[in-house]
């Protein structure tokens, strides 16, 4: 259990309205007036206003921290709806942090919200880190997790860390400088990057509507502590939630006596290898577009289109004429067999990453004529058949 001093100074006075309003607080003696000045007087950095940061923007908006900063370029879809509660229809299309502004301010429009519609990267990421207090880290691949780790130690910063997928999420607080000599950070808990493919995205894996709710909300719940000084956080523990199973276990985090210390920012992408160099290799010279292979089938051709995601992926849509063979069985070779010897095939999945690895592993099994289709499904989707639904 890790106990912290209170990160921020309060602030001088609260107003009549801010006693109304965070009464509930006041009366809570860990709180009470000097807590909750101290959350008026915070400034919070959000990266991202996705899953994870819509409820913890609305109850950190709620419970009445002054500055609110978020880091969010993109733009709201219709497939945010199912979890990200913070948008609503009528801001499909529009700028995430626009519409999560307006949302926070319709609950609280004392909230100084600062809009950062920037992707976080190695020339922003440490100068911003600075101008706040403390970093909720929301977002969901490893590029981005390593490098707000590795900046906010270089600013010298805490924050709160949550990641999820399809029924279970993970919190914990890092903070290498945290007083006392107890702190951590990030690559305590992952020193490396997992290989390429092996931890799919929300995109591709996907993840129980609720389950940001419950983990941002705890990630709120964090940041609270950090600001107001009161509890012990998860700073030194991974908290685990399984929501299948309902229930919460907390894993003790060492430092790892191995790591090299973090002295500047890095290629992020590079390090962490979205697809692995092979995979890369190998697209780089077998990939075919999504016209490509319009022409090939309409030309009667003689091919084997293989599907390589899964099942489920495959009852929402796939292409006509496909076969579905998951990824792992090929990759495993238990479905080498079952391809064609002297056809060539074309392996696609939901975006090109899944396939670039399969594509490597029959070039390796010594299929010369595969290739793979660039963009998989969502490209055959937009470019040549805009009936078929997106996911």
């Amino acid at each position: 259990m890790t106990a912290l001093p209170p990160l921020v100074e309060p602030v001088a006075e609260l107003t009549r309205e801010d006693v109304a309003r965070y009464s509930r607080h006041l009366i809570i003696p860990d709180v009470g007036v000097t807590g909750q000045k101290r959350l008026r007087n915070a400034k919070v950095l959000f990266i991202g206003a996705g899953g994870l940061g819509s409820p913890a923007l609305l109850y950190l908006a709620a419970a009445g921290v002054g500055t609110i900063g978020i880091v969010e370029f993109d733009e709201v879809d219709s497939s945010n709806l199912q979890r990200q509660i913070i948008h609503g229809q009528a801001d499909v299309g529009r700028s995430k942090g626009e519409s999560a502004r307006e949302t926070i301010v319709g609950i609280n429009d004392t909230v100084d919200v600062r809009l950062h519609p920037v992707r976080l990267d190695t020339t922003n990421a440490v100068d911003l880190f600075r101008e706040y207090d403390l970093v909720v880290d929301g977002t969901d691949n490893f590029a981005t997790r390593y490098l707000v780790n590795d900046a906010a130690i270089l600013a010298g910063k805490p924050y709160v860390w949550g990641s999820i997928f399809r029924f279970e999420g993970q919190v914990s607080v890092f903070w290498e400088d945290a007083p006392g000599g107890v702190g951590l950070n990030y690559r305590d808990l992952y020193p490396e990057a997992p290989p390429p493919g092996m931890v799919p995205s929300c995109a591709e894996g996907g993840v129980l509507g609720v389950l940001p709710g419950t983990v941002g909300c705890i990630m709120a719940t964090e940041a609270i502590k950090l600001i107001t000084g009161i509890g012990d956080t998860l700073l030194g523990r991974l908290m685990i939630y399984d929501a299948l199973s309902m229930t919460f276990r907390t894993v003790t985090l060492r430092r790892d006596p191995c790591r090299v210390p973090v002295t500047d920012l890095v290629d992020y992408d590079e390090f962490c290898g979205v697809v692995s160099d092979e995979g890369m290799i190998a697209a780089a010279e077998s990939t075919i577009t999504a016209t490509e292979l319009r022409t090939m089938l309409d030309s009667g051709r003689e091919l084997a289109l293989v599907d390589v995601r899964e099942p489920v992926e495959w009852d929402i849509v796939h292409i006509d004429g496909a076969r579905l063979i998951p990824k792992d069985r090929i990759l495993s070779g238990a479905a080498l067999a079952e391809l064609p010897q002297h056809v060539p095939i074309v392996a696609y999945c939901k975006t090109g990453i899944r396939s670039a690895e399969v594509l490597a592993a029959l070039k390796r099994a010594g299929f010369a004529d595969a290739t793979h289709l660039q963009g998989g499904v969502v490209a055959w989707a937009q470019q040549v058949d805009p009936s078929l639904p997106l996911y």
